[in-house]
């Protein structure tokens, strides 16, 4: 099984009119035997809260051997250069990556997007402040209880709020409206626990975060 850690997760902001102000991916940490995958990297000048929220968990930015990227827009590739001793990977449909670990297709918000399908150890919220007083969110489980799993999808855009979810409403950026709801209901389909683009972690069957 495979262990997910939200290292930094996203954020948007809006004004009153509902115009997008700043908006700033959730960066993914993936264990899973040996690999340590890094799936979206934030948006340029995050370089300093990511090595922090690695080094929380006792790495650096070259001990990352793989990097994906759920779409190439800047807030989701904008520190790619850090992880300078990884490949970059870009899986399609059904691809694996790791053991237990692969993408989907679920395009809309751009053509080319896809989410990253974990199944990982029995989910257990454990946040651990860093410096900054940003959040660093585990979720896995101890070793007695690996026999249960949940699937945790690394969504991107393709879902990228909790309040999408709740609203039952594809991303407000989308190239193609139709294929966008697609996505995000095939994501909600699978996933016990989404990490969306920009959102803290939540849980798909009580709608609401971890």
């Amino acid at each position: 099984m495979s262990r997910v850690s939200v290292l930094k997760p996203g954020s948007l902001i809006r004004d009153k009119f509902g115009n997008l102000l700043d908006a700033r991916s959730a960066v993914t940490l993936i264990t899973s035997g040996p690999r340590k995958i890094v799936v979206d990297t934030g948006l340029e000048g995050e370089e300093e809260l990511i090595i922090k929220a690695l080094a929380g968990q006792g790495l650096e930015p070259e001990d990352i051997d793989t990097v994906v990227n759920t779409h190439t827009h800047s807030d989701h590739c904008g520190n790619n250069h850090l992880f300078s001793k990884a490949v970059r990977l870009c899986p399609g449909e059904g691809e694996a990556i790791a053991s237990g670990v692969f993408a989907i297709a679920t395009p809309g918000h751009t053509l080319d997007s896809i989410s990253v399908v974990v199944e990982a150890t029995k989910a257990v919220a454990n946040k651990e402040a860093i410096a900054n007083k940003e959040a660093i969110v585990n979720i896995g489980a101890t070793a007695n209880k690996a026999e249960t799993a949940n699937v945790i999808v690394i969504s991107g855009d393709a879902l990228p709020t909790l309040n999408n979810f709740l609203k039952g409403v594809p991303p407000a950026l989308h190239v193609d409206r139709s294929l966008a709801v697609s996505s995000m209901s095939r994501i909600i389909d699978i996933a016990d626990i989404v990490v969306p683009g920009h959102d803290k972690p939540f849980s798909v069957a009580e709608g609401k975060y971890i």
